[in-house]
C-alpha cells in the first residue's frame, strides 16, 4: 500500500480543503491519506474513516444527501471506484445543520512516484461559493448570465437558477394579481428507456419533453431539474385546466418520442399565503413522490397528508444506509408447507426493519418508498446476501436447509446485472459445501412486474433459471395477465394471490373455480403451484381437495427470525417435520400429469 512521507502527510492533512487519497486493495477501497478539511466537512473522525472506509463509501456518505439523488451518487461513485470512470466529477445536495447545501465532488486517478495509483478526491461547498461569488458581483443580472445557471442539453434555466430567481416571479405573479403554481415534471422509468434504447435517445426525449412544456406553457418559467426532472412555475387557472394540461403533455411524450415510455408524472402545488418558490417546489414534489404510479393518472394535487408521508418517506430513504449497516433490516422466515402431507417445504424471506428510534417500521412503508426513490436493488440483494450468510449458522445448528425464495423488484434489472450479483454472492460464501446447490434459492418476481418488464429484464430472467435458480411468480391471480405467462414465459411455480382465497365465497365461489382452473392448467405445464394466505382449517382443506401442492399463512407459521428458532431450539422444543430431499424431488417428478 502507497505510502506518503511524514512530511506530506503533516502537511496535507492540516489542508481544511476536504480532499482525500485512497487506494484499492483487493477489490475495496483503503483510505491513503485524509485531510482535516475532510473530516469536518462529513462530520467523521480520522480513526472512524481508517476503519471503516468502505462502510463510509457506501453508507454514511449517502446518509446526508437528499433522497432524490442518492441513486445518482451512488452510482457515479462506483463507477469511479471499480474504475469504469477515471474522472469523479458530481454534484449533489447534502444536509448540513442549516439545511441542504450543493456540494461539487470532483476527483481523479494518478499515479504516484512509486507507480502505485491513487485516487484523489476534493468536495467543495458551492452553496457558500455562491455566496462568496455573488458578493463580487454588482447585480444578479451579470450572474445570471453565467453557465451555473443554465442547462447545456436542454438550454433552460438549470435548478440554481430556480433557486435564485423564483421567490422574484412568484411576487412579481402575486403583484399581477394571479395565483402562482408549481408542477413538478417527472420522465417516468428513464432508467429503462436508456437501457433499451441508449443515452443518445435518452437525451432526445428530455429535449422533446422540453420542446412539449414550451408549446404546452408558453408564459411559464420552465426549469430543468436534477436528471429526468422538470419544474414548471406558472399561473394557476383552474384545477380541470391543470388536469387536461398534464394529460395532454402525457399524451404527447408517450405518442411522439421514439419507441416505448411510460411518460410523466406530475406533482402540482398551488400557492398559498406564506409559501415561497422553494417550498412550493418541495411540496410539488412530494405530491409527485406520493402519486401511485398509476398508467391511467399522471397528477397529483399537493395536500397535507402528503407531507406527513413525504417526512416518513424521508426518514426511511435517509437512514436506508444505516439500517443496512447497523442490521437493523433482518431476515425474518415464514414458512411453505407440502398441502398433501402438511411437512415444510421451504422458506420465504421477508425483510422487517426494526428501528432503534421509530420501532418496528412497516415493510407497507418502507418498501414503496424505496420502489420510490429506486433503492429497492440494495435490499433485495441485501436480503440475498443474508439468506446466504445464514446458511452456514443454519447448517451448524443442525437444520434442514430447505429452499429459500427471495423477493426482487423489476427495478432491480435496470441498475444491475442481477444474475451477475446473484452468483458472486453465491460463490463469496461457498454455498456447496454445505451440500446445497443455485436450486436452494428461490427468486420471485409478481405478476405486475413481469406483465410491464423490458426485453433486458426478461433476458436475465431467463439467464436467472438457466443458471440453476429457481424461478417463480408471486401475486399470481390479481392482474390481467395471468394467462398469459403460462405461454410467455419458462417458470417453476406459481403463487396465487392471497386475496383468492380469502374469498373463496364470493360471487357463488367464483374463487373457488379460478383456483382450480389455474391450478389444473399449471399441473398439464408442469408448473407448482402455492397459494399464499391461508388462516383457517376450511381454506387447508380446499386447497388440498383442489390439488394445491404448498401453502403458506398464519395457520401453519408466522414470520420469524433464525434468533428466534435457535432461541426454540436451546430450551428443547422440537422443530416441525420437514420434507426431505429426496421426497421433494420425488413429487416434483411427478407432479405433471394429464386431467
Amino acid at each position: 500500500m502507497y505510502q506518503f512521507t511524514e512530511e506530506e502527510k503533516r502537511i496535507y492533512e492540516k489542508i481544511n480543503v476536504p480532499l482525500l487519497f485512497f487506494e484499492m486493495v483487493e477489490g475495496e477501497p483503503v483510505p491513503a491519506l485524509i485531510s482535516d478539511g475532510l473530516l469536518d466537512f462529513h462530520g467523521v473522525t480520522r480513526e472512524s474513516l481508517n476503519r471503516d472506509f468502505g462502510g463510509f463509501i457506501k453508507g454514511s456518505l449517502l446518509e446526508k444527501v437528499h433522497p432524490d439523488e442518492v441513486l445518482k451518487l451512488r452510482s457515479v461513485t462506483d463507477d469511479f471506484v471499480s474504475r469504469k470512470l477515471d474522472r469523479y466529477d458530481i454534484i449533489f445536495q447534502s444536509r448540513r445543520d442549516d439545511g441542504y447545501h450543493t456540494v461539487h465532488a470532483v476527483g481523479t486517478w494518478q499515479q504516484m512516484r512509486d507507480g502505485v495509483e491513487l485516487a484523489l478526491v476534493i468536495y467543495m461547498d458551492l452553496s457558500r461559493s455562491e455566496q462568496n461569488l455573488r458578493a463580487l458581483l454588482d447585480g444578479y443580472h451579470l450572474f445570471e448570465a453565467d453557465d451555473f445557471y443554465k442547462d447545456p442539453l436542454t438550454g433552460l434555466p438549470n435548478i440554481n437558477y430556480m433557486h435564485q430567481y423564483g421567490a422574484e416571479r412568484v411576487k412579481e405573479m402575486i403583484g399581477k394579481g394571479t395565483i402562482p403554481v408549481v408542477l413538478y415534471f417527472d420522465l417516468d422509468s428513464m432508467q429503462s428507456y436508456n437501457s433499451q434504447y441508449g443515452f443518445k435517445k435518452g437525451d432526445e426525449l428530455l429535449v422533446l419533453l422540453t420542446s412539449i412544456l414550451r408549446d404546452e406553457y408558453p408564459e411559464a418559467m420552465i426549469i430543468r431539474g436534477v436528471d429526468d426532472h422538470f419544474i414548471v412555475l406558472d399561473a394557476y387557472t383552474s384545477k380541470v385546466e391543470m388536469i387536461e394540461v398534464c394529460k395532454t403533455v402525457n399524451r404527447r411524450v408517450r405518442m411522439e418520442t421514439f419507441g416505448n415510455t411510460t411518460g410523466i408524472h406530475v406533482g402540482i402545488c398551488k400557492y398559498k399565503k406564506g409559501m415561497d418558490a422553494i417550498a412550493m417546489l418541495d411540496h410539488a414534489k412530494q405530491a409527485n413522490k406520493n402519486l401511485e404510479r398509476d398508467m391511467n393518472i399522471c397528477y397529483k394535487f399537493y395536500s397535507d397528508q402528503d407531507k406527513e408521508k413525504y417526512q416518513k418517506q424521508r426518514y426511511i430513504v435517509e437512514n436506508f444506509y444505516r439500517a443496512i449497516n447497523n442490521g437493523w433490516i433482518k431476515v425474518y422466515y415464514q414458512c411453505f408447507l407440502r398441502v398433501e402431507t402438511g411437512n415444510g417445504y421451504g422458506f420465504e424471506a421477508l425483510a422487517r426493519w426494526v428501528d432503534p428510534d421509530k420501532g418496528l417500521i412497516s415493510p407497507g412503508d418502507f418498501i414503496p418508498a424505496l420502489e420510490k426513490y429506486h433503492l429497492m436493488y440494495d435490499l433485495d440483494l441485501y436480503m440475498f446476501e443474508q439468506v446466504c450468510r445464514e446458511v452456514e449458522p443454519r447448517y451448524d445448528a443442525g437444520l434442514p436447509l430447505l429452499p429459500v425464495s427471495v423477493n426482487f423488484s423489476r427495478q432491480d434489472f435496470d441498475y444491475i446485472d442481477i444474475p451477475k450479483e446473484l452468483d458472486r454472492i453465491v460463490e463469496e460464501y461457498h454455498i456447496e459445501q454445505y451440500g446445497i446447490d443455485k436450486s436452494y434459492f428461490i427468486i420471485e418476481i409478481t405478476e405486475q412486474d413481469m406483465a410491464v418488464g423490458t426485453e433486458n429484464f426478461y433476458k436475465q430472467l431467463d439467464e436467472i433459471r438457466k443458471s440453476g435458480y429457481q424461478l417463480w411468480i408471486d401475486d399470481f391471480g390479481s392482474g390481467y395477465s395471468s394467462l398469459n405467462i403460462f405461454s410467455r414465459f419458462d417458470v417453476d411455480l406459481v403463487k396465487f394471490d392471497m386475496e383468492l382465497l380469502k374469498d373463496l365465497d364470493r360471487h357463488n365461489g367464483a374463487n373457488r373455480e379460478i383456483i382450480k382452473a389455474m391450478i389444473g392448467v399449471a399441473k398439464k405445464l408442469g408448473i407448482h403451484t402455492l397459494c399464499e394466505g391461508m388462516e383457517t382449517e376450511e381454506q387447508k382443506e380446499f386447497l388440498k381437495a383442489a390439488g394445491c401442492e404448498l401453502a403458506q399463512g398464519f395457520l401453519y407459521h408466522k414470520p420469524e427470525p433464525l434468533d428466534t428458532i435457535f432461541d426454540r431450539l436451546k430450551i428443547g422444543i422440537p422443530i416441525p417435520k420437514w420434507e426431505s430431499t429426496e421426497e421433494r424431488k420425488k413429487r416434483e417428478k411427478t407432479w405433471t400429469s394429464p386431467m
